[in-house]
C-alpha cells in the first residue's frame, strides 16, 4: 500500500495543529501519516502535537510524529527536513506539505494525493489561480501581486503550473529524491515546480480555496513592504529559471 507523510512545518500554531492534523488523517485516502517540524515554537505547538499523537499512535501504527528542531529557522529548511524524515526514516511513497494556519483545507490533501494515485501525476499543486480555485484569505494588495507574479512565471516558465507560490505539494518520493529545495521562503516552490517540469515529472493542478486564518499571527506579508521584499525574491527566481533554460 502506498504510503503518504503529509509533512508540516510550525512555528507558533498551537491553536492551529490540533485541528490540521485530525483534518489530514480524517480525510486520507491511503495509508497516511503526520509529521510536524516544529521549530522550538516557544507557544507551546509540540506539546499539543504530542498530546494528539498520544490518541493516534498505538504499539502496532505512528500516526502522528514530531521532530522538534533547536539552532535551526526557516519555513524551506523545516520543510526538506521533514521530506527527508518522511522518506528515509519512515519510508514514505508521496510526501505532501502545506501552510499550518488552515488557510489550506486539509480535506484537500487528498484531492492531491488522488492526483498522484488514480491520476499518474508525479507532482500534485493545489492551486488558487485555475478553474474552482480562489484566495478569499487575502486583501487585494496580496492577491494582486501574488497574480502578477504568477503570471509572469507562467510566461517565463510555462503553463504546465498556474499557481507556482502555491505551497501547497504533493510529490512522488522518487522527485524529492532527485530535486531539493532551494530559497529561503516561498521561492522554493517556483524552483521546485519549473526543476520537476524540465526533468520530466508529469505536473497536475488540483484548485482549492484558499481561506482567512482563524488563529495564530500570520507569517506572510504583514504591510506593502514586506511583500514587495517577498516578491522581489520570486521575480528573481523566475528570472534565474529563465535564464538557466
Amino acid at each position: 500500500m502506498t504510503l503518504v507523510c503529509t509533512v508540516l512545518p510550525t512555528y507558533n500554531e498551537r491553536d492551529n495543529i490540533a485541528a490540521l492534523i485530525e483534518g489530514v488523517l480524517t480525510n486520507a485516502v491511503t495509508p497516511h501519516m503526520v509529521l510536524v517540524v516544529d521549530d522550538n515554537s516557544p507557544d507551546g505547538t509540540a506539546d499539543v502535537v504530542r498530546t494528539v499523537a498520544s490518541r493516534y499512535n498505538t504499539a502496532d501504527a505512528q500516526r502522528v510524529a514530531l521532530y522538534v528542531r533547536t539552532g535551526q529557522k526557516g519555513l524551506t529548511s523545516a520543510i526538506q527536513c521533514g521530506i527527508d524524515f518522511a522518506i528515509e526514516s519512515f519510508g514514505a511513497d508521496i510526501v505532501t506539505w502545506m501552510d499550518c494556519d488552515l488557510s489550506m483545507p486539509p480535506a484537500d490533501v487528498a484531492r492531491l494525493v488522488r492526483a498522484i494515485v488514480e491520476g499518474g501525476a508525479d507532482v500534485a499543486v493545489g492551486s488558487r489561480w485555475v478553474a474552482g480555485g480562489d484566495d478569499v484569505a487575502h486583501g487585494f494588495m496580496a492577491r494582486t501581486l501574488s497574480l502578477v507574479i504568477n503570471r509572469f512565471a507562467v510566461a517565463l516558465l510555462g503553463d504546465d503550473v498556474h499557481d507556482y507560490t502555491s505551497g501547497f505539494i504533493a510529490a512522488r518520493a522518487e522527485v524529492l529524491r532527485t530535486l531539493r529545495l532551494r530559497g529561503d521562503y516561498g521561492e522554493y516552490c517556483i524552483d521546485l515546480l519549473a526543476r520537476a517540469g524540465r526533468r520530466g515529472f508529469r505536473l497536475v493542478e488540483a484548485p482549492y480555496i484558499c481561506v482567512p486564518r482563524t488563529a495564530g499571527e500570520s507569517k506572510t506579508g504583514v504591510n506593502l513592504w514586506d511583500y514587495l521584499v517577498k516578491g522581489r525574491k520570486y521575480v528573481g527566481t523566475v528570472w534565474r529559471l529563465r535564464k538557466e533554460k
